[in-house]
């Protein structure tokens, strides 16, 4: 079992997206994976399932002094893809949980019942450094971080490394950074040329081999409740979001990370 967050604290990166089709590309290589949405904004989980059948989530059993997640697992349409799921009232968890002494433990806790069902556990954190992000880095092995092609490409990275590294030190030493991916990638201007070799600049070899490139299908397929790989499973976006789960696991097998 590996337990792998997405995590940047900008918006607009391609955070969610990465989450959502990562997840199913690791389902549709055969590896049984469970996807954790741990943003208020539910888009993980409205990929997958819908709003009006979920009675319980995940902010409940965060908020509850015990238990697991394995009574509100929903399963997707996905044959190996479970989905652990959100709605706009986990905003309210940070202030809710803010003192009480295992506030930055709860998820991993919640996990630890059910982690040996699946081969992987994707986390999609809120665009912030907060509680909830905190919780999905306490409770991971690795952290992927997605970077989106623009001017402001790297702006706030120290801020994210910086918490990591706080995490790391204090509450979860096996935690490591297993990739940067660059997503929304137009190879046809410079600013995606230069930003790639920013990217390169600052991650070395920690950046995927597979970049994510700005799609009209990818961006689409949220509209339609659908990943990638089943709204558009012949296109380009299929095939590279299929790519980086592959490199992903080679990493985890490999231990490739800092």
């Amino acid at each position: 079992m590996r337990i792998v967050a997405v995590a940047n604290q900008k918006g607009g990166v391609g955070k969610t997206t990465t989450a959502v089709n990562l997840a199913s590309g690791l389902s549709l290589l055969g590896y049984r994976t469970l996807l954790v949405d741990l943003d208020p904004q539910a888009n993980a989980t409205m990929t997958f399932v819908p709003l009006e059948n979920i009675d319980q989530h995940i902010y409940d059993v965060l908020m509850s002094r015990n238990g697991t997640v394995d009574h509100i697992i929903q399963q997707s349409s996905l044959e190996k893809l479970d989905v652990v799921p959100a709605r706009i009232g986990l905003a309210k968890l940070e202030s809710q949980l803010m003192g009480e002494i295992d506030a930055y433990y709860r998820l991993k806790d919640r996990l630890h019942p059910v982690i040996d069902r699946y081969d992987f556990i994707v986390i999609d954190t809120p665009p912030a450094l907060g509680l909830l992000t905190v919780n999905a880095l306490v409770a991971s092995q690795w952290v992927l971080v997605p970077i989106q092609v623009s001017f402001y490409a790297l702006e706030g990275t120290e801020d994210l490394l910086e918490t990591i590294s706080k995490v790391k030190q204090h509450a979860n030493p096996d935690l490591s950074i297993i990739g940067v991916v660059v997503t929304m990638v137009d190879r046809r201007t410079v600013m995606s040329r230069d930003v790639l070799e920013q990217v390169h600049s600052m991650f070395g070899p920690l950046v995927f081999k597979t970049s994510i490139s700005r799609s009209v299908r990818l961006e689409e397929s949220p509209a339609y409740r659908e990943c990638i790989h089943t709204y558009a499973p012949n296109s380009t976006s299929a095939r590279e979001y299929k790519q980086l789960a592959q490199e992903v696991v080679q990493r985890v097998e490999k231990g490739i990370a800092t």
